[in-house]
């Protein structure tokens, strides 16, 4: 087995976690580590990363997407996800590239499904339909409360709206109770999946988080702890 992270070579690895728990700069940090080692990897969002992705993104994360029911929501994000399985994370994990993604089914599973009220296996469901029972090797939850949450992305009073973010204008608005809820889901998820998630701390600084990210990497991948 390759050493150090090397071991993420064709991997596909989620981080996920309430917005602003620093998803982009860990992101952005290990992508930059992995080219230096010359792994070849791409990155990918959701929703998006795909034309197709990209129209439902504007409904879905935006005024347009009004009146939408929790579970067209649901069904909307699977529908973007099945297309960027298909058109970016399978072709690139089957050239034996790594893939890392802002969020997939975790944020689901924890939005419309433990804040939103759909039953997990409801969502679970549909998410095998939609990604030919695609599931990342590991997903990373940034953990991190959400009053410190709030004050990343430019709000300093607990349950008052998001700031614009991914999820802006529509989703964001929803107030702290059910922010609080998704967070809960992701922990959740944590416990119940735990062979293949991972929860680290974001509370610290970003050199912090970033080396405890490492460390868990090359646990899990180079089979230091795993």
């Amino acid at each position: 087995m390759p050493s150090g992270l090397q071991a993420l070579a064709g991997k596909f690895v989620v981080f996920d976690g309430l917005d602003g728990c620093g998803k982009t700069t860990q992101m952005d940090r290990l992508e930059k580590k992995l080219r230096v080692l010359e792994v070849p990897v791409i990155r990918v969002r959701e929703p998006g990363s795909t034309p197709v992705g990209e129209h439902i993104r504007e409904l879905l994360l935006t005024s347009r997407g009004e009146g939408l029911h929790i579970r067209s929501e649901m069904l909307l994000y699977m529908a973007s996800r099945a297309q960027l399985v298909y058109e970016e994370i399978k072709p690139a994990l089957n050239k034996g590239i790594t893939v890392l993604a802002d969020r997939y089914t975790s944020s689901t599973l924890a939005y419309q499904g433990t804040a939103g009220g759909i039953p997990q296996q409801d969502i679970l469901d549909v998410a095998r339909a939609a990604t030919d029972n695609l599931w990342p090797d590991l997903t990373i939850i940034l953990d991190v409360p959400l009053d410190i949450a709030l004050k990343r992305i430019g709000s300093a009073k607990k349950g008052t709206a998001l700031q614009p973010g991914l999820f802006q204008d529509r989703i964001e608005k929803r107030v702290g109770e059910f922010h609080e809820k998704v967070r809960t889901g992701f922990l959740e998820q944590a416990r119940t999946f735990s062979q293949r998630y991972r929860v680290i701390s974001a509370k610290g600084s970003r050199e912090e988080i970033a080396e405890n990210l490492e460390k868990v990497l090359l646990g899990y991948f180079a089979g230091a702890t795993n």
